[in-house]
């Protein structure tokens, strides 16, 4: 269909002609069976929207209620129902543009011609989309999951066609778009449990270790969340000296905990380090430099 200026002033122009020539009762009539023939259209397309967006939701409802019984990964539900829930969408739009008279083929063939332009404008949905496949496939956390990503830390809550939501430790709702997770690092402490924490720290020369030892192995069996190796897969707390450092002796905590303490337990420990190591004469370091001045003056 060309909509070239000259093609619509020569369209305009036969209109007007048209109604002029046209006696006034039977111009009146043709109006009103045209306004009469769009309303019953307009109507119709109103009716298959109502049907349309009530079978969908019943269908999502239905795919949701199937992936239950099932017993199926929540994440997998919830990337196929969003799937089916968008081409539905599409579907009954395509429908009601196509009840109103409007040339659903032009449009398509439209659509094709700038598919490049169009293409390119969502190559980043279209990555998030293809992230969402990766991640599908290759699952690397499923919905519930505790996990570091983006510079987050939290839970999974929902896995989308071309997002996933994160709630953090705080709270916070953190959307990331799937093609950044497919391509990053992820790190899912859920995975495997228990997990092992370590604490790093330093304390001053001088210190006694021993006393050190016997104060931090007490200090950790006051969290009942902590593990021993009474726990398949962990083992008992341990303290080791890693390296004589420029300004203190460095020190590492080991301990075994479940996967969802990490945050909290990371926290907690030190805290806890830094208020009872001092109760007991031992001290943290601060950068220092030992400064030795040789005289050469000889009197002279």
């Amino acid at each position: 269909m060309n909509f070239s200026a000259d093609t619509l002033v020569t369209k305009g122009s036969q209109l007007v002609e048209t109604i002029k020539t046209t006696p006034a009762n039977e111009l009146m009539e043709t109006t009103a069976q045209a306004v009469l023939k769009f309303g019953l259209k307009v109507l119709l397309a109103v009716a298959i929207y109502l049907v349309g967006a009530w079978l969908i939701r019943k269908t999502k409802a239905l795919i949701a209620r199937t992936f239950e019984k099932r017993n199926t990964d929540k994440t997998l539900s919830t990337f196929i129902q969003s799937l089916v829930t968008a081409t539905l969408w599409v579907v009954l739009i395509l429908a009601m543009v196509g009840t109103l008279g409007i040339n659903t083929t032009s449009i398509a063939a439209l659509l094709a011609a700038g598919g490049m332009a169009i293409g390119m404008a969502m190559s980043g949905t279209v990555q998030n989309f293809a992230g969402g496949l990766i991640l599908l496939a290759f699952k690397p956390f499923k919905v519930g999951d505790y996990v570091a990503t983006q510079g987050y830390f939290g839970w999974i809550s929902e896995i989308s066609i071309v997002h996933t939501k994160l709630v953090t430790t705080d709270n916070r709702e953190i959307t990331i778009p799937n093609g950044a997770l497919a391509n990053g690092n992820i790190d899912n402490y859920s995975r495997r449990n228990p997990y092992r924490l370590s604490i790093w720290f330093s304390v001053a020369y001088g210190s006694d270790l021993d006393l050190l030892r016997d104060v931090l192995l007490e200090l950790v069996k006051q969290q009942p969340e902590i593990m021993d190796s009474s726990t398949p897969g962990a083992a008992d707390p341990r303290v080791y000296i890693t390296k004589l450092g420029e300004s203190g002796i460095e020190v590492e905590l080991r301990i075994w905990i479940k996967s969802e303490y990490y945050k909290w337990m990371q926290t907690w420990t030190t805290e806890a380090i830094y208020k009872e190591l001092p109760k007991h004469g031992i001290h943290f370091p601060f950068p220092q430099m030992d400064v030795h001045v040789k005289n050469n003056f000889n009197g002279q």
